[in-house]
């Protein structure tokens, strides 16, 4: 207990950002050049954000996204890491999904196969990327759309569940803060402002 304390008392406070990987190319081997001009984009937004790292996905469109972004953040580390993959963080009940909804996102989770589901994952992720922290911490992941909305979820102190049915769009931009004795603080949503029209997500 007195280990906690101590910890809790000397915790400052987390920023979190997460951008999903920008447009892939039908085969996901990469990014498409609208892709790749959302990645620039977004790294333009971040300029002036001091961030402390950019943690990426180990699949190719997030690893590329993270790059082009990462050239427009000199001097910011970036390192690619398995919890900011793509999976399937948590497979709900049915008792736990609205009637109406149930057989849509049960039918629509059934299509990925046993080895997609992480939930372990999603709890490193938790752990690694969440909460207020030892020293000032800004820190970027470009990640799935998947992991965002469990992170989200996760933020608000949702229903497990309630993952599903949160959307992000690519390359668009979401901001969690973390500040000791407080519960966190969802500060923007799939924000695209850094994107114009005619690079939908």
């Amino acid at each position: 207990m007195a280990g906690t304390v101590r910890k809790e008392l000397f915790a400052v406070t987390r920023h979190l950002y997460l951008a999903r990987h920008g447009e892939a190319t039908p085969d996901e081997s990469g990014l498409t050049e609208n892709g790749r001009r959302q990645a620039a984009l977004l790294g333009e937004r971040l300029r002036g954000v001091p961030l402390d790292a950019v943690h990426h996905g180990p699949l190719p469109r997030a690893a590329e996204t993270a790059r082009i972004a990462a050239a427009h953040l000199p001097g910011v580390p970036v390192h690619a890491c398995e919890p900011a993959g793509d999976y399937v963080p948590y497979v709900p009940r049915r008792d736990e999904l609205p009637p109406e909804a149930a057989d849509h996102y049960l039918g629509f989770l059934a299509r990925f196969p046993p080895a997609d589901v992480r939930p372990e994952l999603a709890e490193e992720a938790v752990a690694r990327f969440t909460g207020p922290s030892d020293e000032t911490r800004h820190e970027l992941v470009v990640t799935h759309n998947f992991l965002i909305a469990w992170l989200v979820r996760h933020a608000l102190d949702a229903p497990e569940a309630r993952w599903l049915g949160l959307n992000h769009a690519n390359a668009a931009l979401t901001a969690i803060r973390y500040a000791p004795g407080r519960p966190p603080a969802l500060l923007f949503f799939n924000d695209r402002s850094h994107l114009p029209p005619e690079t939908p997500g």
